[in-house]
């Protein structure tokens, strides 16, 4: 299964435009669309009808797709050059726009390549603990991703320590999935509001006002781990980052990203404050 399949995304008769039937397994446990799917969905429409990789993709979050709704992405194509496409994605539903997304897509020869960001030392996902979800994941995305613990800010069993505060990382991978690809990295990516939840004193929720996920080089890898780092809070918005590692060290993605932080308060159903954090 690759990522179109994964998420359910559809072509249409129109090269340009795609559907994305909006189902709980690519959801959020609040009942809305997971902004990494959302965002993911997009770059599969613009590598398909480009035929050229993704570089960069940022998606601003403009409104909620619930469950049971169809969300349109029309492709516009704004500068094909002979290496790097321009282009951008709009997703709605109906006429509500629910994400706008800005990307560049090609491919060139060069002749140095390097990463120069040190691949954290953690447990493999087999030695790691398990995350716990706050609510029940049985309606939402989490139910089809298994998660462990690899570097908490405070101490836990099975899991690395982190030096610094704001900082934490899980392994995650997509067990239905059978290739990595930019846009299951993008799904990964919309990570920041966990590291949020792991660095507050506070118990909070967050919602993503937008995603950009820079592609390095993506390679085959069953674990991804997703290592994150919350840069500040302030006035009730969240900054982070977030580093997509293959199991080998690969720096495969890079993602940053704001949100809007609330207390959390459990109001839904199976919801239970959590013991490790999330």
């Amino acid at each position: 299964m690759d990522a179109k399949q994964w998420l359910g995304l559809q072509p249409t008769h129109n090269p340009n435009r795609w559907f994305l039937p909006v189902v709980p397994g690519i959801s959020t446990g609040g009942g809305f669309l997971f902004g990494g799917c959302g965002l993911g969905a997009a770059i599969a429409a613009l590598e398909a009808t480009t035929g050229r990789p993704v570089v960069w993709a940022t998606a601003q979050y403009l409104s909620f797709a619930r469950p049971g709704s169809i969300m349109d992405i029309d492709v516009v194509v704004a500068v094909a050059g002979k290496q790097t496409t321009q282009a951008r994605a709009v997703g709605h539903v109906g006429g509500t726009e629910i994400l706008t997304v800005n990307a560049a897509l090609g491919q060139r020869e060069f002749p140095e390549s390097g990463q120069w960001v040190p691949f954290p030392e953690v447990p493999a996902p087999g030695d790691c603990p398990a995350r716990e979800a706050r609510w029940n994941v049985g309606d939402s995305i989490l139910s089809r991703l298994d998660q462990r613990w690899a570097l908490t800010p405070a101490p836990m069993e099975g899991a690395a320590t982190s030096p610094v505060p704001g900082r934490c990382a899980v392994w995650t991978r997509l067990p239905e999935l059978l290739t990595m690809s930019a846009p299951a990295l993008a799904v990964l990516g919309d990570y920041v509001p966990l590291g949020l939840g792991a660095t507050l004193e506070h118990d909070v929720t967050s919602n993503s006002l937008d995603n950009t996920l820079r592609v390095a080089r993506v390679v085959e890898t069953e674990w991804v781990l997703v290592d994150i780092s919350v840069e500040t809070v302030q006035q009730g918005f969240g900054h982070g980052h977030v580093y997509l590692w293959s199991e080998d060290g690969t720096l495969m993605a890079t993602a940053s990203q704001s949100a809007l932080v609330r207390l959390f308060t459990a109001d839904k159903a199976g919801a239970y404050r959590p013991a490790t954090p999330s």
